[in-house]
């Protein structure tokens, strides 16, 4: 077909109904589209008619670009299709027979033809054009059989100025384009949930930056690196992510020195929360996301997360509140965290835990401990001096 290319269509879920604020998301997304696919080559991403546009300019891996396409937060599909400048439906057909054979080989299977006339000036109405593109490809190719209700396969036309055809569409994340609802702070460790929780946070649209607690040398560079690389995986959906890493051993001890230590990990986690809030702060992050969910640990529990909370000014984020654990797992495999997130390394939460931890703290007692720490201000302050930044990019090395 001489005046054929390929491209990709690209549909968009809930920005659709953002109203006449709809042109605000869609920039975003087409920029972070570009973005994502800038090391696969030249492509020009286009709006149209609530449909973006994607055509490559050079040749280009299709794989690695569905690959790319497929993470990125905002697409609920992505369509590999034929694009006509020539409208004459008699190329149309054409080209549309040409497709189905180039895509399949055995043609016993049930389908549909589904057709938009966007470009309302066409001769033909929508009906007209899948009635017509139908019976064309039953002439050409007999073992087809239709089946409007329920069909194996949907054959699309659309009449958008140009032609565009195609017939599978690749299921995207969904959700909204990173970066159109702010920013927060996710306090990244390396186990499972917190990766799985800044991959739900920033599906909704959020960017990210990233806060670790490093317990040098009770926890290893082994465990850092993990959790640099937790960050480097949830960056291929949320986009570059900058980890603020806390040298936080100092903190530890003298709060294991002077508190009880059946409190240790309440009060702990107050500090980590402080620290996180006034770095997130610093960075323009209106709110904190954490992996919590009720009843996993003792720090979990509904009175331990009402006492934790209560140091908190801004709101903090806990998707995965009510998820089991399975659920949460599942999450992780399927976003490829999970198995970074079981190496062994150690945790600084993992670390100088009570063997009874409190499980219904009570706000009261936990400031009356907090009282012995005298020096917590100026320790606080230090670490946040001391933090050690990494740039986390998904296509590139870490920078330091």
């Amino acid at each position: 077909m001489g005046n054929t290319k390929k491209a990709f269509l690209v549909k968009y879920g809930e920005i659709a109904l953002k109203g006449k604020n709809r042109y605000i998301f869609e920039n975003i997304l087409s920029d972070h589209i570009r973005r994502t696919l800038k090391p696969c080559g030249d492509f020009r991403v286009s709006k149209e008619q609530g449909r973006i546009f994607i055509e490559p300019f050079e040749d280009y891996d299709e794989e690695e670009v569905l690959d790319r396409l497929s993470r990125i937060f905002g697409i609920i599909g992505i369509c590999p299709v034929v694009v006509l400048e020539d409208m004459d439906f008699e190329r149309v057909k054409e080209a549309t027979l040409s497709h189905m054979k180039e895509v399949y080989h055995d043609f016993n299977f049930t389908f549909k033809v589904e057709s938009r006339r966007a470009d309302k000036r066409y001769p033909l109405n929508s009906m007209e054009i899948a009635c017509e593109v139908g019976a064309y490809l039953l002439d050409h190719l007999p073992d087809l059989t239709v089946d409007v209700r329920k069909p194996s396969i949907k054959v699309w036309v659309e009449i958008r100025g140009r032609a565009y055809i195609y017939s599978k569409i690749i299921k995207g994340p969904g959700g909204m384009p990173v970066g159109s609802n702010g920013k927060a702070m996710l306090m990244l460790s390396g186990g499972i949930d917190s990766p799985v929780a800044g991959y739900l946070i920033a599906k909704r649209g959020v960017k990210l930056d990233a806060i670790y607690y490093h317990s040098h040398p009770y926890t290893s560079e082994r465990a850092k690196q993990k959790v640099v690389d937790l960050a480097k995986i949830v960056s291929r959906y949320s986009g570059n992510i900058n980890l603020n890493v806390v040298p936080f051993t100092d903190i530890q001890l003298y709060i294991y020195e002077q508190c009880p230590h059946e409190q240790l990990t309440i009060i702990m986690r107050r500090i980590m929360m402080i620290i996180a809030e006034r770095v997130a702060e610093k960075t323009g992050a209106l709110a904190l996301v954490t992996g919590e969910s009720i009843g996993q640990v003792a720090s979990q529990t509904i009175q331990s997360l009402t006492t934790t909370n209560a140091v908190c000014h801004m709101p903090v984020f806990r998707p995965l509140i009510g998820f089991d654990k399975q659920d949460i797992v599942d999450i992780s495999e399927r976003i490829g965290t999970y198995e970074t997130s079981i190496l062994p390394y150690e945790d600084c939460c993992t670390i100088f835990v009570a063997k009874h931890p409190v499980t219904k703290p009570t706000l009261k007692s936990i400031i009356r401990s907090e009282k012995r720490l005298e020096k917590i201000e100026e320790m606080m302050e230090e670490a946040i001096n001391g933090i050690e930044l990494i740039k986390v990019r998904p296509d590139q090395h870490t920078e330091e």
